[in-house]
């Protein structure tokens, strides 16, 4: 039984929540009869709360028979000076943690470390050289690429040449490199860093593990937890969002799209969800007496299925500027709403586009209220049999994302870095 250290600075929230990407790869590899165990911060994301570490540098507790392992960290909230200190010190913390944890429970066969932040597959590379043991670098987004999209840094400025540097240097250094969207292995090559190019990363290391659901917790989730809402139940065409309100979502932009649907009485726009944008588009849908948009706020996310389960479209909101588009997309919201069995309509026309793939969903070519209105109209008036097959290949196509189908290409990639 091979040994699996999964890292993700950010899991505490999977711990919390009992789902996520690497809580249903650690759930499935131990199904598959690997020891899996996850390591994150003892600290919750941009929030006070925090697991209690006591005077040690680590706890440990098991939820459904995964053991999660608390590194001692700050608390971060926001994204400055303390949210830095957050990710250094998960960082120094993950040596002497392994080191003890090793000590008690024997070295792992193999380290999955996981960005967001970088430091984290840094310490995997590092900590794996000293326990002569692969390690296989997980980028979930591309840093410092999405840095640059969003004018944090200037890819030409020292910091951002000491970050694409670092970047480069995890990419050398990994065993194994799992993407999460299809065409960011193309990034290797526009960069010249792949073997074919003079570059010393081998492009046979490199592979794609896209996000996904866990297909059974969703359809269970469906029947099980019910929201009361007079919203969903009525028999109107609901147009639904469900995620977060800030800039990078652009929900302004539905709002302007319900605006140009206003005499359409049996279209509604419900969207779930908050963000720092969600009280000025509250107060918007009040100004501009936006009768036919509901702003829902919060809701729990067990509530997301049985409410997406009740649209009769889901929008795959972007801003079309604020991040680059061509590589794919690896969002968890777009498998929930292919789960659910409804089209999607997205804000951007996205490489490498799942939608066009499983034909379950329509694209705009251009971003704008206009485009958006007419895609709605265009599946409002859809005849009944092509509206039910695009739905019904949303839920087909998601079966290929399910997370026993995705544990089995992580596993295909655990074996080929242990020979």
């Amino acid at each position: 039984m091979k040994n699996i250290w999964l890292w993700n600075h950010y899991a505490t929230d999977m711990y919390k929540n009992r789902g996520g990407r690497h809580y249903w790869f650690a759930e499935n590899l131990i199904k598959q009869g690997y020891n899996a165990t996850v390591f994150c911060a003892s600290t919750y994301h941009n929030k006070t709360e925090y697991i209690d570490t006591g005077s040690k540098k680590y706890s440990i507790d098991m939820v459904n028979g995964i053991p999660f392992i608390f590194v001692k960290t700050t608390s971060a909230l926001g994204n400055g000076i303390d949210r830095v200190r957050n990710m250094l010190l998960f960082y120094k913390n993950l040596f002497s943690v392994a080191k003890a944890y090793t000590k008690a429970n024997g070295k792992p066969d193999i380290i999955l470390a996981s960005s967001v932040h970088p430091l984290t597959m840094v310490a995997g590379i590092q900590i794996a050289k000293k326990l002569k043991v692969p390690c296989i670098c997980e980028v979930r987004d591309l840093w410092p690429e999405a840095i640059f999209s969003f004018n944090k840094a200037k890819e030409n400025s020292i910091l951002g040449k000491i970050l694409t540097a670092g970047e480069h240097w995890i990419y050398k250094k990994a065993d194994a490199l799992i993407f999460t969207k299809e065409g960011d292995r193309d990034y290797i090559i526009e960069k010249g860093w792949d073997t074919a190019h003079g570059g010393k990363v081998d492009l046979k290391k490199c592979h794609y593990i896209n996000n996904g659901v866990d297909l059974v917790a969703f359809l269970k989730s469906t029947e099980e937890n019910v929201v009361e809402d007079m919203d969903l139940a009525d028999d109107k065409f609901n147009v639904v969002y469900a995620g977060a309100i800030r800039p990078v979502n652009n929900v302004g932009n539905i709002l302007d799209a319900a605006a140009l649907l206003k005499d359409h009485t049996n279209i509604q726009f419900l969207v779930y969800g908050d963000g720092n944008q969600q009280e000025a588009l509250k107060q918007r849908v009040k100004d501009e007496g936006l009768t036919n948009v509901k702003m829902k706020g919060y809701v729990n996310k067990q509530y997301i299925p049985y409410i997406l389960n009740k649209s009769s479209v889901n929008i795959l909101n972007y801003s079309q500027s604020q991040y680059n588009w061509s590589r794919g997309n690896s969002s968890n919201k777009l498998f929930e709403y292919m789960a659910s069995g409804k089209p999607v309509i997205s804000t951007v026309k996205m490489g490498y586009c799942i939608l066009d793939m499983y034909k379950c969903g329509l694209s705009l070519e251009e971003a704008t209220p206009e485009e958006l209105a007419k895609k709605i109209l265009e599946m409002y008036d859809m005849p009944k049999e092509k509206y039910g097959e695009m739905g019904a290949n949303a839920r087909i196509g998601v079966a290929d994302f399910d997370f026993k189908v995705l544990t089995s290409k992580l596993i295909d990639v655990i074996e080929d870095v242990s020979r």
